[in-house]
């Protein structure tokens, strides 16, 4: 199990809760039947004390690649709790997505041609299609919604974006 453990933690970055998830599948594809053989638990704790293994990291390294292809923190959170990294470990990584958070949403905005980055401006519907996207996407609503609301060709300041979503001005 050890080997089989090791070579996974060499190829992929994971998280214990990964490791262990990925050792049981393997447990259960060789048709192993009864107690399992080696205790996974003690396992994925000996590789995480090793630091082969190290949640917080993955959970910062998710957030630096989440937020630099424009996704938001909600995404973020979402994708974390499905990694099995609890809140100890991704506190560090929700903060820098909150750091991000306006970049990010540029990022995503100008990757969907929403707001500044639009060709024409949109009627209703599709502004509205748009908010949703970027929601969808994990970021705010009010964030999403004063991207959107920016005429087309418009300069885009990130510093005024976020001055005008954190002062509720819209």
């Amino acid at each position: 199990m050890r080997e089989l453990a090791l070579r996974y933690v060499g190829k992929y970055a994971t998280t214990r809760a990964k490791l262990r998830e990925y050792l049981t599948r393997k447990i259960r594809e060789c048709g192993w039947t009864g107690e399992p053989p080696a205790d996974l638990d003690a396992l994925t704790d000996r590789f995480a004390e090793l630091g082969l293994v190290d949640d917080a990291s993955y959970a910062l390294a998710r957030s630096r690649a989440l937020s630099g292809r424009g996704y938001g923190k909600r995404r973020l959170a979402e994708n974390l709790r499905v990694a099995g990294v609890d809140e100890d470990d991704s506190r560090e990584a929700l903060d820098a997505a909150d750091a991000a958070a306006v970049t990010a949403a540029l990022r995503f905005a100008e990757r969907r041609r929403i707001g500044p980055f639009a060709a024409q401006t949109p009627d209703r519907a599709a502004r509205e299609k748009a908010i949703a996207a970027m929601v969808r996407a994990g970021h705010a609503f009010g964030l999403s919604r004063a991207i959107a609301q920016l005429p087309p060709g418009a300069s885009v300041d990130s510093s005024f974006i976020a001055e005008i979503w954190d002062g509720n001005l819209i």
